[in-house]
């Protein structure tokens, strides 16, 4: 018997959803049955409409997709027009005030406070310009994720965006595969710093070489079942498999229809195709991939570059790119710019005059990358110094502090239904908070502090430098937001997870743990090393030591929230919004 999610979809799912959206949207949210609005919103979310979190009824989140993080001239506009029209709620947030986009960790944006009865009109606008929202959330593949640079970078080792652009419109396309067991995540990288993270995606594809009829071709490795969440996070397993360009898509679309037909639709929690990579091995799924779902011979995997993927790895400055801010040569001598959005928020007005400042200065083209950054292509040498100069990159630096340019944060209680702590607003106030009282090595350019919400880790806390995951705890006889700190992952070459080595540490007690960490870091490592290579080096019982929680100075914005209120900010007394502040490196 399949579990009622399943049976929902059953019923109607993928792109016919839309018709009953729009059916409800002119009759209002209150014309959705209460006992079927679990069963609508189930099925809303394959076109990336999401109820938010209990209190907030006839609000949601809304999600955009756009392959590879590309955002064609005049599509960042409209996205920032429609925040600004559109997503403005009842409550102002103190830190960030009203009608901003949200960038994701999957090179995609996200807009709050969105109503039922706006939708055809906000459709109609993002439409206009290429923008959908379709299959960006559900059990469906979701946005797919590349290197944001991808026909760009000078340093690139194969253009993937034919590719990428297959998969959209062939696979995300296809309607008869948008109902999956489970979300799909599917990454191609083809630079060699590694920036779709492919080592954490269901199905990801690596550059690689190997020799063919005599002759050396590149292409791509195949690497399957990876994912965060759950505390039980892995990383993608390789499958033995080398695939030419010409061949990627039909191994991509395989191993789709396998976890589409073979995939558990029983248990969710374990359906994920980490799990089913667990339960069935590579090799059986190499061999059925061979003889049911790929037509031509597999080939045995080549020689990969993963020795040279540096992104989110935790290595050292001058080994290759970890992230994309900052000013970067393009292939063609033009630039790219990387700013650095703190939590990558974005008010509306922000994000029009960035759509300005791309086309006055580039090709009115902005990349969105996988730590919540946009970015600036096609800018002539001569004119870089001129825009680094305007407002907004004075906000939103290519090269910001340290803490700010490492820090990600997930959506959290604010809306989400099952995150247990503020991540957004509480990242913001705790990176101006190190800033002033933590003093890091000179040679350290960035330490990555990653924000979960809770153990779904939607903002990658096991993959930092120093991961806080949300949690509960009892403070002083009182519930209070509290987190779990982890120590020590990041991507690249020899992909890890943190390890978790304090437990429920009260919200406002963490900035202490974190300072007194980073100052023994700073004290006792070799020189030269990162702050990932000295975690490595360094036993889990000495860094549980080293990072003591402590009370300090730091005020907390929403410590006793617990999700005890409809919205953490809506209490009497909240501060007024001050947009003034958004920025946590002012």
């Amino acid at each position: 018997m399949a579990n009622k999610k399943e049976e929902w979809k059953s019923d109607l799912y993928g792109d016919e959803v839309r018709e009953k959206i729009l059916e409800f949207a002119e009759t209002g949210f209150e014309s959705i049955p209460e006992d079927e609005r679990e069963a609508w919103f189930t099925r809303f979310k394959f076109w990336g409409i999401f109820h938010q979190r209990s209190g907030q009824e006839g609000y949601f989140m809304m999600r955009l997709t756009n392959a590879n993080g590309i955002l064609e001239p005049d599509q960042l506009r409209a996205i920032g027009e429609v925040a600004r029209d559109y997503a403005s709620g009842p409550v102002s947030n103190p830190e960030f005030g009203d009608g901003w986009i949200d960038l994701t960790t999957r090179q995609s944006i996200q807009l709050h406070w969105i109503k039922l009865e706006d939708i055809p009109e906000i459709w109609e606008k993002l439409e206009s310009v290429g923008v959908t929202t379709r299959s960006s959330g559900g059990d469906t593949m979701r946005n797919i994720s590349g290197s944001p640079v991808a026909g760009k970078d000078a340093n690139e080792v194969i253009d993937t965006l034919p590719l990428l652009e297959r998969f959209q419109e062939e696979i995300r396309g296809d309607d008869d595969l948008c109902n999956m067991p489970r979300k799909f995540n599917i990454s191609v990288s083809g630079t060699p710093e590694g920036g779709a993270q492919d080592a954490i995606n269901d199905i990801g594809l690596e550059p690689a070489t190997t020799v063919i009829d005599g002759e050396e071709m590149l292409g791509f490795n195949v690497r399957v079942g990876g994912g965060l969440g759950g505390r039980e996070p892995r990383v993608a397993r390789p499958l033995d498999v080398f695939v030419t360009p010409d061949e990627a898509y039909d191994v991509v679309r395989g191993f789709v229809e396998l976890y589409h037909d073979h995939g558990d639709r029983q248990v969710r929690a374990k359906n994920r195709s980490r799990f089913f990579v667990d339960e069935h091995g590579t090799d059986w799924i190499r061999d059925l991939l061979d003889e049911e779902y790929v037509d031509a011979d597999l080939r045995t995997a080549g020689e990969d570059i993963r020795d040279e993927y540096t992104y989110n790895a935790g290595s050292s400055p001058d080994a290759g790119k970890k992230d994309y801010t900052g000013v970067h040569e393009q292939g063609d001598g033009k630039r790219y710019v990387g700013l650095s959005v703190p939590v990558g928020r974005l008010p509306a007005e922000e994000a029009i005059e960035l759509a300005d400042l791309a086309d006055e200065y580039g090709s009115g083209e902005v990349r969105l990358t996988r730590r919540q950054n946009p970015i600036i292509v096609d800018v002539e040498p001569d004119r870089v110094d001129e825009l680094i100069a305007e407002p907004l990159l004075a906000k939103h630096r290519p090269e910001p502090n340290p803490f700010v340019r490492g820090a990600m944060a997930c959506t959290g209680t604010e809306f989400c239904s099952i995150a247990l702590v503020e991540t957004k607003t509480r990242t913001a106030t705790m990176l101006r908070w190190l800033r002033d009282n933590v003093d890091l090595p000179n040679d350290v350019e960035q330490l990555k502090i990653h924000f979960s919400g809770c153990t779904a880790d939607c903002g990658q806390a096991n993959t930092a430098d120093i991961g806080l995951l949300g949690m509960r705890a009892r403070k002083d006889g009182e519930m209070v937001e509290a987190v779990d700190i982890g120590v020590g992952g990041g991507m690249g070459e020899e992909p890890s997870f943190v390890d978790y080595v304090q437990q429920r540490v009260p919200a406002d007690e963490a900035p202490g743990a974190i300072r007194n960490l980073i100052e023994a870091f700073a004290e006792r490592r070799d020189p030269g090393q990162t702050f990932r290579e000295w975690a490595d080096a360094t036993d889990n019982e000495t860094l549980a030591e080293l990072c003591e929680p402590e009370e300090t100075d730091y005020a907390d914005p929403s410590l006793t929230d617990a999700k005890q209120s409809w919205y953490p900010f809506a209490d009497e007394g909240t501060t007024a919004a001050n947009p003034g502040v958004a920025s946590s490196d002012d």
